[in-house]
């Protein structure tokens, strides 16, 4: 004898549409939320490293004028050296020529000297103004490093309180699948897919598809009450149900993910 095939209800059709749709969009709600996080630790994690290249960079300049001071002092010392040299060398001269090269010389290092007291003042200045850049710049990442932190840490508890709650739900939305035939379920996934919501099924409101404003004709409004036929919207592309069902499908599956988990839809 033949094996009687069940026929399974354009109403039944939709409302297992709609608890699939249910299960998905708290996936969707689970990925989402998790997903803003780890692009905030990574552009927190980008910042620093730039932060630190710059702050790199500014203490390597600091270094490079501080040894240029250093050098200018050193040009000072030994010019001065030469001074007091060149002063007790006139003292023993035979000639005012003699004399004249010596005061020459003198006056060379002097000037050594008072170049060099400038080029110091000048590298003194950008090492102030570079020093207050470099700690404003050591500051800002220590502020966002103790936020980067925080975001791990948030990211992590997310992670752990969620993955559970993920694992179940992909459970059940395996589940509900496979009461929907083959080609009514890779409708629902291709319009999920297209969906930037990833809806694929709606409810109405005031007599719109949810997330639409254009209002349905009354006669349509009355077609998807009857749950006699799978009805697309030709503006959004998704499926229709009708406010009673979603309703009900929405106390349902908050009942059943209460018996069945310690999480709510």
């Amino acid at each position: 004898m033949a094996k009687k095939t069940v026929e399974i209800s354009v109403e039944d059709k939709l409302r297992a549409l709609y608890d699939l749709q249910i299960i998905d969009s708290r996936l969707d709600e689970i990925r989402n939320t998790r997903g803003e996080l780890p692009i905030e630790v990574e552009d927190l994690e980008i910042e620093i490293e730039g932060l630190k290249k710059r702050s790199e960079k500014f203490a390597a300049e600091i270094k490079e004028q501080n040894d240029e001071i250093n050098t200018k002092n050193e040009v000072i010392n030994h010019a001065k050296s030469l001074i007091d040299k060149y002063k007790s060398q006139q003292d023993t001269v035979r000639n005012n020529k003699e004399f004249e090269a010596l005061d020459k010389e003198i006056e060379f290092q002097e000037l050594e000297i008072q170049l060099s007291d400038k080029r110091i003042k000048e590298f003194s200045a950008k090492i102030a103004h570079k020093n207050e850049t470099f700690e404003e710049l050591n500051n800002k990442i220590s502020e966002l490093k103790s936020h980067l932190k925080f975001k791990k840490e948030e990211l992590e508890n997310l992670v752990s309180e969620t993955q559970k709650e993920e694992d179940f739900l992909i459970q059940k939305s395996e589940e509900f699948a496979q009461n929907i035939d083959a080609r009514l379920l890779a409708s629902y996934q291709r319009i999920r897919t297209n969906s930037p919501t990833g809806l694929a099924v709606v409810g109405l409101e005031r007599g719109a598809p949810k997330g639409s404003f254009f209002t349905l004709p009354p006669q349509k409004q009355m077609e998807i009450a009857q749950r006699k036929k799978i009805i697309i919207d030709e503006h959004s592309g998704k499926i229709l149900v009708d406010d009673d069902m979603v309703n009900e499908e929405n106390e349902k599956m908050k009942e059943i993910i209460k018996n069945d988990s310690d999480y709510k839809i």
